[in-house]
């Protein structure tokens, strides 16, 4: 099979065989391993694995959120994405909002908001700093830097997001026109999320290609809690006993403005095992 899918397989394999017994704050239970990492090369193809069916449109929806540093659910919902309702209800807000979550934190950072409550106006009195423009003019003009980076982990606003960020920072690479990713994740649902994930950046890859004129490289995730929740453990069993197709697909951007959250994508030659159910854990 594909080198992906092989390395994903054995992932599953080493926590189901190693995993520590955890609680975690679902109350759901896991199998957990510390510290892993997952690497592949765009040169294989686009990674989103064969041994289950993966939801690509809802993939790129979520990123387009992100890019337009919107963190109102109601723009996810207009698009038919439903990941991130079990977290926003668990939350108890009704305006729509999950907190300055990693669209803020890529688009404007620090950025600061005014509510005149006589007159029922905000107003923003500090626009932030918008750390993917500041990636992609790095990227174009000083491409060998070692500061190609972008965070989500804002300490001082953690408590009034919805969720704190999982994958909570990226960094970018450049060498003989060559882009590589890497992304640094604190908290992995290895059944559910991780796929998405893989996939999420690998997009992002793409997109920051298309921008920059470079060649995509390596998509590189360095993982820290790796855990399978244990209503998940015999879905992660039944994907490890299918044996994922030879090739990955290919996907083609076109319409791309990344800064302002928008691409279409085509998906070629993508063939994959059936989807495999498991419960969301918030």
């Amino acid at each position: 099979m594909n080198r992906l899918d092989s390395r994903y397989l054995n992932l599953l394999d080493l926590i189901v065989q190693l995993g520590a017994d955890k609680s975690d704050r679902t109350g759901t239970g896991t199998k957990s391993i510390f510290g892993a990492q997952i690497r592949h090369c765009m040169c294989d193809g686009f990674p989103l694995l064969t041994t289950k069916k993966m939801p690509l449109k809802t993939i790129a929806t979520e990123l387009k959120w992100f890019l337009k540093g919107d963190t109102n659910i109601k723009y996810l919902h207009d698009n038919n994405c439903h990941i991130w309702d079990g977290d926003y209800e668990k939350s108890g807000r009704e305006d729509g909002e999950l907190g300055p979550i990693y669209g803020k934190q890529w688009r404007s950072w620090g950025s600061h908001r005014q509510t005149n409550h006589i007159l029922n106006e905000t107003k923003t009195i500090h626009p932030g700093i918008d750390q993917m423009k500041n990636l992609i003019d790095g990227l174009k003009n000083n491409p060998d830097s070692r500061r190609h980076m972008v965070s989500a982990w804002n300490v001082s606003e953690l408590d009034q997001m919805t969720l704190p960020p999982c994958h909570y920072g990226f960094q970018c690479n450049v060498s003989d026109g060559v882009l590589s990713l890497m992304w640094n994740q604190r908290s992995v649902d290895t059944f559910l999320g991780l796929p998405f994930n893989i996939a999420s950046y690998g997009l992002l890859l793409l997109l920051l290609c298309e921008e920059t004129g470079y060649t995509p490289g390596n998509l590189i995730g360095n993982l820290g809690d790796v855990h399978l929740y244990n209503n998940h453990l015999d879905q992660a069993k039944e994907q490890m006993n299918r044996v994922g197709y030879e090739d990955l697909p290919t996907l083609t951007l076109s319409n791309v403005d990344i800064l302002n959250g928008e691409f279409d994508f085509e998906l070629k030659d993508y063939q994959s095992h059936p989807t495999i159910k498991a419960p969301l854990s918030n």
